[in-house]
């Protein structure tokens, strides 16, 4: 239910072949800066321009000046990075996203359609195709006593391996404002979480997160 395959469609971001070579999308988050410096370099000249060392954007793409974006990055088609937005690197953006006004981004892949408008902070994280981080969410991306990251799914603590990881959001996933992500969070197709959660461990596809004692699945109507 956490793995790749099971939270997003890769045809709706240029990382799908190497996202499709992991079973579970943790797995690649240590590889994302080397990921996008060969992708960036093998675009067409035509649609991008490498505007600073290892830094493309798409020629349809927005870009404020007073936006920051550090290398190694990727702007994809008719994306919009609005005013000081902070791309700090290793971040690859995909098609009609929205990066927005103070958000903050680092080592992330984000789908296509992807939404992070207003004061954000986005975390050693992937966000599937059509997520939406609601004004004021964040991924927390470090526990507090810096040890390694764990997965609680189903009762049993998953080991990743990782002192820096923060949330794998699923497509279409619905984030309310002001909820904070903690460290290993990973949020099923579909699902919306509730303005001002406080969320960890593995919250499944269509789901309704009102809180940790309070989560309904949607109904689902044809």
């Amino acid at each position: 239910m956490y793995t790749v395959q099971n939270l997003f469609d890769l045809s709706h971001t240029m990382a799908k072949e190497y996202l499709s070579s992991f079973t579970n999308p943790w797995q690649a988050l240590s590889g994302i800066k080397e990921l996008i410096i060969k992708l960036g370099t093998n675009l067409s000249k035509d649609e991008y321009e490498e505007i600073s060392l290892n830094v493309w954007v798409h020629k349809s793409a927005t870009v404020a000046p007073t936006a920051f974006i550090g290398a190694p990055a990727i702007i994809g088609k008719n994306s919009e990075i609005r005013h000081c937005a902070f791309i700090r690197g290793s971040v690859l953006v995909g098609e009609n996203c929205v990066v927005g006004n103070s958000v903050e981004i680092k080592n992330a892949l984000l789908f296509d359609n992807v939404q992070v408008p207003h004061f954000n902070y986005v975390g050693d994280s992937i966000l599937g195709y059509r997520a939406h981080m609601g004004a004021g969410s964040i991924t927390s991306n470090v526990k507090s006593d810096k040890t390694n990251v764990t997965i609680l799914f189903e009762k049993t603590r998953i080991e990743t391996g990782l002192k820096k990881m923060g949330a794998i959001i699923g497509d279409g996933v619905e984030i309310g404002c002001n909820s904070v992500l903690n460290p290993g969070t990973v949020i099923g197709k579909n699902s919306t979480i509730y303005p001002l959660s406080c969320v960890r461990g593995f919250i499944g596809e269509n789901s309704i997160y009102k809180s940790s004692s309070s989560v309904i699945i949607k109904e689902i109507r044809e």
